[in-house]
């Protein structure tokens, strides 16, 4: 392929060089800032050979190149008249002032930054809650017993606490001290001013506490970290710094507690019982029509990103009501796009698209849906709007026999099923059966409606929408042509870094958290190094040094990505030891970072470690180990 023609095609088809205000590119794809997204021709793009695919997303145009897409970039760069962004921390064009980011954007990466990482929390408690649900309904349990009292009480704890797990997940979101925050919160809970704003009649200082209840709430303390971050970066501002330890903490907990306890608490509890008053209510009375419209719109929300403004709204139901509407018509709709997907699988003729319709269609259900949307689905178009329809089919159904979720799960698919065990246990049979409806609704609508496989990409490169912001400067096209040759087989990942293995949902970053870029797993350095974790080539080195790429001999393609948002730093902090196409070993060196200085700048060190090809593996198999060191085994990924 004539890379230089295709960045001439893409430059004119974005809309010129006039239409862009930025360009980066990240691992797979080219990420354009327009001025107007209208003047993009969006279709033919999607129709240009060595285009995979056209996205819009957080107020970016991404146009999809694959493995391909740094020698794109340069040859598009080439093309420009204007000079690229010689910042260390980034690749990219710029022909002019950065936009502002869109607020509605910023929104929703707010509130998937404060929920993502609690979910395990959270999650694992309803699943206790679940199972007690299943002991007391088959009677093996008594209602009564002390071992239900301490088994409820840890289900219910993470809820009862809920406001201390949320101001310390969004004060680390906001870049504000975690444990300030934790001790607001705990402040409103404290046992003796819940007791205290019962009676009614309270004040401080003369001024009158409004009475509210904040134990299990959302919102409130939302509203109150967020301000609180504010006080304390100004008190911590004009304050001097053998003085900071002593003042900022005790001036931002004396003026935040009165606060949150006279305004905005009590704003944020009607708030939040509005929104989720609101939300019964409309499904008390337009049960079906809301769930249609939900059910059919779902993996839209998904694709804008706006499915995270429904957080808040559905721990507000499970906290207040003891119950929730919308993840049973989330499941209809992720089932749904596994409908679709294996409809595909059952309709082509190409053996490649067989195989990846199937086996994306089968992680659709388990939960994980952006490898058959995107991979699938979106790119023969008429099997998305399948989907689509499932999921108005079997969200429709969910509202007639009222299925409600008992239960919070991270992966909304089959294996959450016990978040619909109610003590009739017939809200499990509902969902089943919808869930059933949904799959079987898609795949035979997406046979019925065929596609056009002639005018989509083969290949099983296409990547979810929200790949991470991460603009990588060099890639070797040596390593290129390795991952282009290299046969998959079973790959052992050995752990690049020393410290504390974490789960993938633990990282604050969305990209990462919902497994969109990879598999694979965290870890919480304790050292600043990190080595090679295959034996194979280096792909790509961010400038900034906190993105690694490789692939391995056996064809396992791998990210390294120390931090996040440390891009920011522009390479501040950070030793590169080897550059892209460099062969290397297990053990090998290849980052030196200074860890303790990078946190004190303000960023978290987790560092994801994925396999980013995952569509070509069946599995991820946990080492088992939650302390490990280098070169110790972490993970192997199954083919």
């Amino acid at each position: 392929m004539d890379k230089q023609q295709l960045s001439k095609d893409i430059l004119k088809l974005v809309g010129g060089e006039e239409n862009i205000d930025q360009v980066t590119h990240c691992m797979t794809r080219l990420r354009f800032n327009l001025n107007d997204n209208k003047k993009a021709d969006k279709a033919t793009l999607k129709n240009t050979p060595g285009v995979m695919g056209v996205m819009e997303n957080g107020g970016q145009f991404q146009v999809i190149i694959g493995n391909d897409v740094p020698v794109v970039y340069n040859a598009l760069v080439g093309n420009m008249s204007k000079s690229p962004n010689a910042d260390a921390g980034s690749t990219g064009a710029s022909t002019g002032e950065k936009k502002k980011r869109n607020p509605v954007s910023a929104l929703f990466d707010f509130i998937s930054g404060i929920f993502t990482p609690i979910l395990p929390a959270i999650t694992g408690a309803g699943m206790i809650k679940g199972i007690v649900a299943i002991l007391v309904a088959l009677g093996w349990l008594s209602d009564t017993s002390s071992t239900y009292i301490i088994l409820s009480a840890i289900g219910d704890g993470a809820f009862y606490f809920l406001p201390i797990i949320l101001a310390i997940s969004a004060a680390r979101k906001l870049g504000s001290n975690m444990y300030i925050a934790a001790a607001l919160a705990a402040g409103i809970m404290h046992p003796t001013i819940t007791a205290l704003l019962a009676n009614g009649d309270t004040t401080f200082v003369g001024i009158k506490v409004i009475a509210a209840t904040y134990s299990s709430t959302v919102i409130p303390i939302i509203l109150a970290i967020w301000i609180a971050s504010y006080v304390e970066k100004a008190v911590d501002r004009v304050t001097h710094a053998s003085l900071k330890l002593l003042i900022v903490p005790t001036v931002t907990l004396l003026i935040m507690v009165p606060l949150t306890l006279m305004t905005v608490g009590p704003l944020g509890t009607v708030l939040g019982n509005g929104l989720s008053g609101g939300i019964s209510w409309l499904f008390d009375n337009m049960s079906i029509f809301a769930s249609i419209l939900i059910g059919g719109t779902m993996s839209l929300l998904i694709i804008t990103g706006m499915h995270y403004a429904l957080l808040p709204i559905i721990v507000g139901s499970m906290t207040s009501l003891g119950y929730d509407f919308i993840i049973p018509l989330m499941f209809a709709a992720n089932l749904a796009q596994g409908g679709a997907a294996f409809g595909v699988g059952l309709r082509s003729k190409n053996a490649k698209t067989k195989s990846l319709a199937y086996s994306t269609g089968l992680t659709a259900i388990m939960g994980i849906t952006e490898p058959a949307m995107y991979g699938i689905n979106m790119k023969f178009k008429k099997p998305f709007i399948a989907a689509l329809i499932g999921g108005a089919v079997a969200g429709g159904f969910m509202g007639i026999v009222n299925v409600k979720a008992y239960v919070l799960t991270g992966l909304v698919g089959l294996p959450s099923i016990a978040a619909f065990i109610s003590p009739a246990i017939s809200t499990l049979i509902y969902a089943l059966v919808g869930g059933v409806i949904a799959i079987i609704a898609a795949a035979i609508l997406t046979y019925i409606l065929g596609f056009q496989e002639d005018n989509a990409p083969q290949s099983a490169e296409a990547a979810p929408a929200a790949a991470p912001t991460t603009p990588v400067a060099t890639t070797s096209a040596s390593a290129i042509t390795a991952i282009e040759e290299t046969k998959v087989l079973n790959q052992d990942v050995f752990s690049p870094i020393t410290g504390e293995v974490k789960s993938l949902s633990e990282v604050p970053d969305p990209a990462f958290s919902e497994e969109i870029m990879g598999r694979g797993f965290a870890i919480q350095p304790s050292e600043g190094r990190v080595v090679s974790p295959i034996n194979g080539t280096v792909f790509s080195l961010s400038k900034s040094g906190h993105a690694i790429g490789l692939v391995s001999d056996n064809g396992a393609e791998m990210l390294i990505h120390i931090g996040i948002d440390t891009v920011k730093l522009k390479g501040q902090f950070f030793s590169p030891k080897v550059q892209a196409g460099a062969k290397v070993a297990v053990g090998d060196v290849l980052m030196e970072f200074d860890r303790e200085e990078i946190e004190k700048a303000g960023y978290t060190t987790i560092t994801p470690v994925i396999v980013t090809n995952m569509h070509q593996y069946n599995s991820i198999e946990s080492a088992g180990r939650t302390a490990i060191k280098e070169q110790e085994l972490l993970f192997t990924a199954k083919a």
